[in-house]
């Protein structure tokens, strides 16, 4: 059985990662000094790029090969960045969300649960509705209860 490979562990020397991405040794020091990419080091100094850095370095190629500058290049790939960040983000609080729904529905479920043992069907076959029933008016629309007024000229006796 074969050990997994870590794709972020350092293992290769700056010639070896130039060759291995198509770039010169020189290119690779310039896009280390411009924040492109962070090779690991040894404690003799020496570069040791990882595949994910050779990843990287192909990225910024192709945006090369698109006509971006470096300018444009460090651009698209803080933009990048941020979008791996937000959609990590996106995707933890939607497993938040489905615990949180999951356990709302639970507890919908033991109060409805609750309540079926407490209502009490009582079926009426004959006599006066247990409650009164009231005539109903909406608000807003209530009658104004009548003054009477002897001089008022509408007034029928």
């Amino acid at each position: 059985m074969s050990p997994e490979r870590d794709e972020t562990r350092p293992v290769f020397m700056i010639g070896v990662a130039a060759e291995m991405a198509g770039m010169h040794p020189q290119t690779l020091r310039m896009y280390e000094r411009r924040g492109l990419v962070q090779p690991g080091r040894t404690k003799g100094r020496t570069r040791l790029y990882s595949e994910a850095d050779l990843a990287r370095l192909r990225r910024i190629q192709a945006l090369g090969e698109r006509g971006l500058n470096l300018a444009g290049i460090e651009r698209v790939l803080a933009l990048e960045q941020q979008l791996d960040t937000a959609m990590r983000r996106v995707r933890e609080l939607e497993r938040e969300m489905q615990v949180r729904m999951a356990e709302h529905e639970r507890a919908i479920d033991a109060s409805r649960r609750a309540m079926s043992t407490e209502i009490v069907h009582v079926r009426r076959t004959s006599g006066p509705p247990a409650v009164p029933i009231k005539t109903v008016i909406p608000a807003g629309l209530r009658p104004v209860p009548r003054v009477t007024d002897p001089r008022d000229p509408r007034r029928s006796s």
